[in-house]
């Protein structure tokens, strides 16, 4: 039996979300095109009993941080850093090799670590033979795969890959479970993804979500939560006029919930101003990070 952790590096936007969900075949982590989307530690296992349990980590972007809750998404990094059995350094092959390498250098790995080249189908055979060329090349790459995390190609072949490296351990986790996080987790990252979605540049990185409520009754799952942000002018264009906004983040959020939990849920949402609270350890405590 193989068991050990598997974590996920990478510059913003290069797919770690994407490739969490592809390896664990579920949904697990949010996905937007815009960068930061995720701002924790996302654990996800994959087992097969009796021979192996790999607990995968999306962990956020590697940026430099500019107020106190991109300082605790790197914490989140750090840790993961500490941890890890296998490193996966994610590469968006539609860029440039220097700040991949630059970043992989810096993260002066003491484990192996599996440079993985994603997006390759969006690219010509040239410019993937000579991000393998150079990737495999490099002091940290134990070994390069090509996959698309979008498309899921190649996924098991990056499996197998792992399983070289993973070492011999009894399962960590029991086999029927696929996170460590609670299902209010999920659901504040469903109403965070619809944010994502909806709206522009500024407004997703001024918000959280916090879930207050969550009741399992019989017939559905009532949910409720605040959406917060920073300023009164972000909070009219959450609600939208005649609270249009609003009520088009609740349905969407509504309908992935449901698919999620397998239920019907009543989900009610508020937006609550908060003064910098991305810069104010006691809130950003409050709403789990």
């Amino acid at each position: 039996m193989k068991a050990g952790f598997v974590n996920i590096f990478g510059k913003p936007n290069a797919g770690k979300s994407t490739l969490l969900n592809a390896l664990l075949g579920e949904k697990l982590a949010i996905v937007s095109p815009k960068v930061q989307t995720t701002r924790h530690r996302i654990k996800g296992f994959v087992t097969e009993p009796g021979k192996y349990q790999i607990i995968f980590s999306d962990t956020p972007g590697i940026i430099e941080p500019r107020y106190k809750l991109q300082e605790k998404m790197m914490q989140s990094v750090k840790s993961a850093l500490e941890d890890a059995d296998v490193a996966l350094l994610l590469v968006d092959t539609t860029e440039g090799v220097e700040e991949n390498n630059n970043l992989f250098t810096s993260l002066k790995l003491k484990v192996p670590a599996i440079v993985v080249l994603n997006k390759v189908d969006k690219i010509g055979e040239k410019r993937i033979t000579a991000a393998e060329n150079f990737y495999s090349q490099q002091p940290y790459c134990k070994k390069l795969v090509k996959i698309s995390a979008l498309k899921n190609d190649n996924i098991q072949e990056l499996i197998n890959a792992i399983l070289e490296f993973l070492p011999e351990g009894e399962p960590f986790y029991p086999e029927d479970d696929m996170t460590d996080l609670p299902t209010k987790f999920f659901v504040g990252e469903m109403v965070r993804e619809k944010i994502f979605e909806l709206f522009g540049d500024e407004i997703p990185y001024h918000t959280a979500v916090m879930v207050n409520e969550f009741k399992e009754k019989e017939t559905l799952v009532k949910i409720q939560a605040d959406i917060i942000v920073q300023r009164e002018s972000q909070k009219g264009i959450l609600l939208g006029e005649g609270g249009k906004m609003i009520k088009q983040i609740g349905t969407l959020a509504r309908q992935d919930i449901e698919k999620f939990l397998q239920q019907k849920v009543f989900l009610q949402l508020f937006v609550k101003v908060r003064p910098k609270w991305r810069d104010n350890e006691m809130h950003l405590k409050e709403y789990g990070y």
